[in-house]
C-alpha cells in the first residue's frame, strides 16, 4: 500500500510525496495530512485512534477481520463525511458479505482482465491457462463472490460461527504436517497445521504455516511454530516419505516429540469426522485462516480440484486431538 510498485509513494506527485516514517507507521503530506498505518492481524491498535477516512486493504485476508473492522469504524469520527475504501478479493467471509448487502456500500468490481496494461504477459498467459474456466479463476480473476460448494464437507456459515478472537487455556498443542516430497513452483504445498485442545474438550486452530518449500525449508517452519506455540509432538502422514519423513524434521531438531501417521482410508471418509466436530461446534478457528477455509469449502467426497494439502493436516491434526484416545481411533471415526 505504500511502498509497493503501485503504493502511494511510487503513485505521488514528485512534488506532493509523502514523507514516510516506518517506525512511526505514519506518513505525512507536504499540505500536513497524516496517515497511520495499521494491521488487520492486530485489532487492538485500533482502539481509541480516531480519523476521518480509511484505506483497508484486503480484509478477507485478515486474521481477525470483525474485530478489526468494528474497532475502525469505532474510530471513523472526525470530518463532515468519514469514509471507509475496501479493496480485496472477495472471498465470501461473513465480514465481506454483510458489506455487499450493506445499502450504504457502493461496489466496485475489476476484472485481472481490466488491469491488462500493468501485468507481465506471461504472467496473464499462466494465470489464464491455470485458472481460466476454474472456480478459483472465477474468484481470483473475475471477482466474483462464490458461495459454499455443493456437497463440501465444510460450510462457512459453521465455521465463522464458532469462530473465536483469542486463544484459551490449552491442554495439549499439535503440528500437523503432510509433507510434500518435491519443491518448485508447479509442486504440492507441505500443509503444516498448529492446532490445540482447550480445557473445555474443544479444538481450536492456532496457525496455517503452509508453503512450498524444500523438505529442509517445511521442517525447519514446522518445527519453528512447534517451539512457538509449545506444541507437545509433531504429528506427519508418512505414506509417501515414509522414514525420510521423520529423518528431515531430527535433522533439523532430534528433540521434537513426533508420531507418524499413515492413511489406511480415502481423504474423503478421513475428513467426513473431522467436519461432523465444526458441524458441533467442537472445532474453533482462532482468527482467520482464508487459504485453508477456502480449501475447506471446495472440499467435497466426490472430488477436489487440486491436492487439499492444508485439510489434509488439518485432519491429521484435529484426529489425533479429538478422535484418538491412546493411539486408538474412536468409535466414531
Amino acid at each position: 500500500m505504500i511502498e509497493g510498485d503501485s503504493g502511494l509513494l511510487a503513485i505521488s506527485r514528485p512534488d506532493f510525496r509523502p514523507l514516510y516514517e516506518p517506525s512511526k507507521r505514519c506518513l505525512t503530506w507536504p499540505n500536513g495530512a497524516i496517515a497511520m498505518a495499521y494491521s488487520g492481524d492486530e485489532p487492538d491498535q485500533l482502539r481509541g485512534p480516531q480519523h476521518d477516512a480509511a484505506w483497508a486493504d484486503e480484509p478477507a485476508k485478515w486474521k481477525y477481520p470483525q474485530e478489526a473492522w468494528d474497532n475502525l469504524e469505532f474510530g471513523l469520527r472526525l470530518g463532515a463525511h468519514p469514509r471507509i475504501v475496501a479493496t480485496t478479493t472477495p472471498r465470501p467471509i461473513k465480514l465481506i458479505r454483510d458489506l455487499l448487502q450493506d445499502p450504504m456500500t457502493v461496489v466496485t468490481r475489476g476484472s485481472t482482465y481490466d488491469n491488462i496494461a500493468n501485468l507481465a504477459p506471461s504472467f496473464l498467459d499462466r494465470m489464464t491457462r491455470r485458472y481460466e474456466g476454474t472456480r478459483l479463476g472465477r474468484q481470483e480473476l473475475h471477482a466474483e463472490l462464490l458461495e459454499d460448494v455443493p456437497g463440501a464437507l465444510w460450510q462457512r456459515q459453521h465455521i465463522e460461527t464458532y469462530r473465536v478472537p483469542r486463544i484459551p487455556e490449552l491442554s495439549r498443542v499439535l503440528v500437523g504436517i503432510d509433507p510434500a516430497m518435491s519443491s518448485g513452483e508447479n509442486a504440492n504445498e507441505t500443509g503444516i497445521i498448529i492446532a490445540g485442545k482447550g480445557q473445555d474438550g474443544h479444538a481450536y486452530v492456532l496457525e496455517d504455516l503452509s508453503c512450498r518449500l524444500s523438505p529442509d525449508g517445511w521442517a525447519r517452519r514446522a518445527i519453528s511454530g512447534y517451539h512457538r506455540h509449545r506444541a507437545d509432538r509433531i504429528v506427519a502422514e508418512v505414506n509417501n516419505g515414509g522414514d525420510l519423513v521423520e529423518r528431515v524434521i531430527r535433522t533439523v531438531d532430534r528433540s521434537v516429540p513426533y508420531r507418524p501417521v499413515r492413511a489406511s482410508r480415502g481423504k474423503a471418509i478421513r475428513a467426513e469426522p473431522v467436519a461432523a466436530l465444526y458441524e458441533q461446534g467442537r472445532v474453533h478457528h482462532v482468527g482467520l485462516f482464508a487459504d485453508l477455509e477456502d480449501q475447506m469449502c471446495a472440499f467435497t467426497p466426490d472430488q477436489y480440484g487440486g491436492s487439499p494439502d492444508r485439510v489434509d493436516a488439518l485432519v491429521w491434526c484435529l484426529t489425533e486431538l479429538l478422535l484418538t484416545q491412546q493411539g486408538r481411533l474412536l468409535g466414531t471415526f
